[in-house]
């Protein structure tokens, strides 16, 4: 049964090592050497994998909102953005604007130089992290600073900051505050880059929130009229450039194990392929209402992966330990809900809501 959700993922991941193969062999003629580029890319893989997991379930928690038409767009199209874009155009691009190369010539030194590759993509590290970890931080508080969710896993938190959301914009102060903070702990020129990134992508995590409400409200004036419609674009565009965001850290972290964009593009790719069928997985299997904390748990590892991100402009911090506090939330998250299912076995929600 769950072969059907990851029988492509398996065969993709079958011609991504038959891939490597081939460039391992053709580049050292060494069954050595290729093994070696092998096994890094499993490793990266699976790293892909656990640090990415909790962006399958908060995939899965926008997709089942959205009709059959753009949940398809997104598992395809959303894929090839997810895969080509930003595992192999997004360093890239990084590259090109910052040494002053033509794409070519960036791609050029990818392959004959790839320290020198490595260095130009790890020196945009500070944007990246202030980029990135503002928009996933604005992803997992505006989950908890809502005034309507009336389930909570952590109550002694959850409940105060259900509260705290009748104070207008109290998370992007919040994140401000945070920003702020860590600028402080930079060098100058460091603390402007991280602090114009950190404000872009709060301004980006708006401007998607403006799209989204603006479509929705163009889809109930046209259901008033008798129209059926659901575009779905928001949601399109927001699961895109949460995507771009978890891919962020990945990217750079995968630099730890090798600096070829190759062997990199290969085992992230495999790693974008599996989140794609446990997104798929969820969905279809109802997973998310059947286990009623784990959308919680997935939202609180965003959280604490944007702070990560936030902090990484500063201290380094091993994506081991980035994957690990993600697993650990979502883990105990899944534990909680199975527990709570053998205790309401007939689904007393009110009984469960007031009980937990």
């Amino acid at each position: 049964m769950l072969m059907r959700f990851y029988k492509g993922s398996i065969l993709f991941t079958l011609a991504c090592l038959a891939l490597g193969v081939w460039y391992g062999w053709t580049m050292t003629g060494n069954i050595a050497a290729t093994a070696s580029m092998l096994w890094i890319i499993l490793v990266l893989s699976i790293l892909e994998v656990s640090l990415s997991f909790d962006n399958a379930v908060v995939n899965a928690a926008v997709l089942k909102d959205m009709d059959d038409v753009w949940q398809r767009r997104f598992l395809t199209w959303g894929m090839v953005i997810a895969v080509f874009g930003m595992r192999i155009v997004f360093p890239l691009a990084i590259v090109a604007i910052a040494a002053g190369l033509g794409p070519m010539d960036a791609l050029q030194l990818s392959l004959n130089n790839p320290a020198e590759y490595e260095r130009i993509v790890s020196s945009a590290h500070v944007g990246i992290a202030g980029f990135g970890g503002a928009f996933l931080a604005m992803v997992g508080l505006s989950f908890f600073f809502d005034g309507e969710k009336d389930v909570h896993w952590i109550e002694w938190i959850e409940e105060k900051l259900s509260l705290v959301s009748n104070i207008k914009a109290a998370e992007i102060a919040l994140l401000l505050l945070v920003l702020y903070a860590i600028s402080g702990m930079l060098p100058a020129d460091e603390a402007l880059t991280f602090m114009v990134a950190g404000v872009l992508g709060l301004v980006t995590f708006i401007a998607v929130e403006a799209i989204s409400t603006i479509l929705e409200m163009r889809e109930e004036a046209l259901k008033l009229q008798g129209a059926v419609v659901r575009s779905g674009l928001g949601g399109f565009l927001y699961l895109n450039i949460l995507d771009a965001s978890f891919s962020f850290d990945g990217v750079i972290g995968a630099f730890a194990l090798s600096n070829n964009m190759v062997i990199i593009a290969l085992g992230l790719s495999i790693g974008a392929m599996f989140v794609r069928s446990m997104t798929i997985h969820l969905v279809k299997q109802g997973t998310l209402a059947e286990y009623r904390y784990l959308e919680h748990g997935a939202f609180w590892a965003i959280i604490a992966l944007g702070v990560i991100m936030l902090l990484s402009a500063k201290f380094h911090i091993p994506e081991t330990v980035t994957g690990l506090i993600g697993a650990v939330l979502i883990g105990l998250s899944l534990w909680w809900s199975i527990r709570h299912n053998r205790r309401y076995p007939d689904g007393e929600i009110e009984s469960a809501m007031r009980a937990d």
